[in-house]
This record gives structure tokens, sequence and C-alpha cells, in this order.
């Protein structure tokens, strides 16, 4: 059958687009990707009549229009195959425009957008996300609250999380110990402890899993660690009896750009299954923990024409199948080639996340950029407060906001402390118990309240496991 086409008349002209995808092409903000793969609008003039003809489409236009063809996508099968008519009912009737307007009114709540959500698709969230304001993407998202949990629990009101982010280019332990111990003294690692290994083999794996286990039951501290490596290299270290947490992979929006990863749902689905056998939770099992980030389905030629932000969403349905404990867009990773600067990684991250938590996912992001980007700190300073607002569930904790392994900027120790006090949040609250029983922080405040004084057999222990 021939692709539909949509017209939408300004004035006196009548503008067309050749299909679904080139509309919600030409109706996204401007980043440098969708000009780099040569779908964005070709002016502001043809970007804001293409939002108007958005605006007037159907949601249920996307439950009958697939974006990437259903016969030759498993990602496109997942998002039909489990959406929930029932939950689409109530939203059922609406246009995006109508659907902008609905999420933004009074009398949609948390518990209503919870419901909701199953029958939401990654396509109709990322329509919606393409008519709103900064603003309006920071109010819808706050509304929702994703709560998930493994040894605590995550994403619950008034709690701000972090991912303590101790990477060391040669996998040194005493480094990589010196920076677990940075990031527990200003109250980081809630969300968990994850590291990039240098050396991305399994023994290796096993070490660096052995030595958070073992600093973790040492002190008794409720929280979770995961080694962010390939998929296999996780289930393999948990059939040679590693004390695995959490199983990572980075996902992408189609199957192609997932195989480029090396996986596909099956082998997502082996992984989960693996550790959930394990039941090393104690106050929840969710057990997967996925990273993604605007570009990467192009950067695999694998984005079927489609906008970047659209390809990035439905990475979110492959998440959403797993019940993950935690998903975080890393923003601003790939480079200037996806989102050029400041303005435009700002965006993006408001994007994903609103789009995360609207599908139901804990989301969270990586607040970052490279070298090469036209951004800077203050650019990132910016989007970590709009995200605080937004509600977001966790940012990373990085040694001084550079990580030495992975050569890029992100947040540090110091500005998750920053989004906390300003915010009045506070870390997960099996956590937050742990901090003030450790003496590293003290209650009674809107905000925690680091110690000035740690006992002194605290510091002497971790630098023994360091050295051990």
């Amino acid at each position: 059958m021939p692709s539909a086409r949509f017209t939408h008349t300004a004035g006196t002209s009548t503008w067309s687009f050749h299909d679904l995808k080139d509309l919600l092409a030409k109706a996204t903000p401007l980043r440098s990707g969708d000009v780099l793969a040569g779908v964005a609008a070709a002016t502001d003039e043809q970007r804001v009549v293409a939002q108007m003809a958005l605006a007037d489409l159907p949601l249920a236009t996307f439950l009958n229009e697939a974006v990437v063809p259903y016969e030759d996508d498993e990602v496109t099968r997942l998002i039909i195959d489990s959406h929930d008519a029932a939950a689409f009912a109530p939203i059922s009737h609406l246009t995006v425009g109508d659907f902008r307007n609905w999420l933004l009114s009074d009398g949609v709540d948390g518990a209503v957008l919870t419901a909701v959500a199953p029958g939401i698709t990654p396509e109709m969230a990322a329509a919606v996300s393409k008519l709103m304001r900064n603003q309006d993407l920071i109010l819808a998202a706050q509304k929702c609250r994703v709560v998930t949990a493994f040894r605590n629990t995550i994403g619950l009101p008034g709690r701000l999380s972090t991912r303590l982010q101790p990477n060391h280019p040669t996998d040194d332990a005493a480094g990589i110990a010196a920076s677990l111990l940075d990031g527990l003294l200003y109250g980081s690692g809630d969300a968990v402890f994850g590291i990039n290994p240098a050396t991305d083999n399994v023994p290796q794996v096993v070490k660096l899993v052995g030595m958070m286990d073992e600093i973790i039951r040492h002190y008794g501290i409720p929280a979770q660690s995961c080694v962010l490596t390939h998929v296999t290299n996780t289930i393999e270290a948990i059939n040679r009896g590693a004390p695995v947490d959490l199983v990572f992979q980075s996902i992408a929006g189609t199957e192609a750009a997932n195989r480029s990863f090396g996986i596909d749902i099956k082998l997502l689905a082996e992984a989960h299954d693996a550790a959930q056998s394990l039941k090393r939770g104690t106050v929840g099992s969710n057990v997967m923990y996925f990273e993604t980030g605007q570009g990467s389905a192009l950067s695999a030629s694998a984005n079927h024409g489609l906008d970047q932000q659209t390809c990035e969403v439905r990475a979110y349905a492959v998440a959403r199948h797993f019940r993950p404990l935690l998903v975080n867009s890393v923003v601003g990773f790939i480079g200037p080639e996806y989102l050029y600067d400041g303005k435009q990684i700002i965006r993006a991250g408001l994007e994903d996340h609103f789009c995360g938590k609207l599908l139901g996912l804990p989301m969270g992001c990586d607040v970052c950029y490279t070298n090469h980007a036209e951004a800077d700190q203050n650019d990132m300073d910016v989007l970590l407060t709009l995200l605080g607002v937004a509600g977001c569930t966790f940012v990373m904790g990085v040694p001084g906001s550079d990580d030495i392994m992975l050569n890029y900027q992100t947040t540090s120790f110091h500005d998750a402390l920053y989004a906390r006090r300003a915010l009045g949040l506070r870390p997960a609250p099996e956590f937050e118990a742990w901090l003030e029983k450790m003496q590293i922080t003290t209650g009674g405040s809107r905000h925690m309240q680091l110690t000035e004084d740690l006992p002194p057999t605290f510091l002497e222990s971790i630098k023994r496991l360091g050295q051990a």
C-alpha cells in the first residue's frame, strides 16, 4: 500500500508530509542529528506547520500505522503486541494536541498517569513531547512517580538518587575504592555503584563485582552494584557464581540498532531471568539497568528514516518490558553531531525524562557533554536543576565531574549535593538511614547535612579494602 500523506493548510499554503515518520521528524525541535540524517524541517515555518498538523492527529493513528514495519522489526512487534487497550481507553478519543492539554490539566495526577501508562505507545509520547515547551515537559513529568526497589526504594516523592560512578582508567582497586569513599562521604550511591570497566572481559567483571559486593556486605550498605559490561559477560559471570546484583545493557529503539549492540529481546530476557534466579534483592526484585541516548540508532545506520528522539523513545518500550530498577538517557555523550550545543542537550534531556516517565519508567539522566560540544558545566547546572524540579529519579556522581576513563564531562558528587540542597531532596530512605548510622550525615532538617568528622575506623577500613 502507498504511504499515507498528511497535509495542513496555513494561510494560502498547503503543506504535505510523506508519511507519519516524516511528520514526526519535521515537527521535532531543531537538533544537529536530524539535520545529519536529512529528516529535519528545512525551515522554522515548516516545523511549526508540522507541529500544527501533528496536534490535529488522533492518538489512535499510532495504533494503525507503524513508523517501522511490524514485519521487519521486533521492537515494533513488542510495542503493538503489548499495548494495553483498556489502559488506553480513557485517552483513545484524543488528538495529540488534546493529549498535551490533558496531561497539563489539574485533574490529571500521578495515579491517573500510572493507570494510562501501559496504553501509551512510545510514538504517542514522542509526538506529544514535540508540541510541548520545556516548562510543559517539566510540569507533566513532575506528576509521574515510578517507584522501584532492590536493596533500597528508588523514586519516592522528595527523593533524588545518584549513581556512584567510580571508574578508573586501569580498574585499579585502590583508585576505585578511593572514588567509592569520596562518593559515600557526599551521600552518593543509593541508585547504584556502577563501574564502566576499562578491561571488559568476564574475569575482570567477576573481580569488580566481587570487590563491590565485599564493600556492600562489610558495611551493610543498602545499595546495589553493577558492572556496565555487555549483557553476555554478565550472564557468564552469573554462571561462574559471581555476586551480580543488576544486569546492565545499552539499548536502542529498533531491532537493527540493538543488533549492532549484539543484543535482542530474547537475550535480555535470558539475562533478566538469570539475575532474578539469584534473589539478591532485599526490598524488591527489579534487576535491570538500561542506558539509552538520542542518536544511537543513526550511528548504527538503523534509524529507518526516523528522527532521533522518536527512535530514542522506542527504546523505552524495550526497557519497560523488563520492569527495570533504573533507566537513564546519557543525553550528551555521543557528541555535537547529534546534539550540537547546550540548548539542544537541555531540550533532549527534558524530552527523554518526560517520555520515559510517561511510559512508566524509573527515568534518570546522565547530565553530560563531550569536550568538543558547544556546551559547558553551566549548561549542565541548568539541566540538572530543571530535571530535579521535574522529579528525575537519579543522576550521576563522578569525582570532579570529569570521568577520566570515559573522557566526558558529567555531574559530580558536589553537583548532586547541590541539587538535593537547593530543591529539598533526599536519598532513598534506606540509604539515608545508613548514612546517618555511619555518621556521614545528620538528619532533622529539610535537607541532608554532611557531618564534619567521620569515625577513623570507617576511613581506615575502606582504605584496607582498596589495598586488598
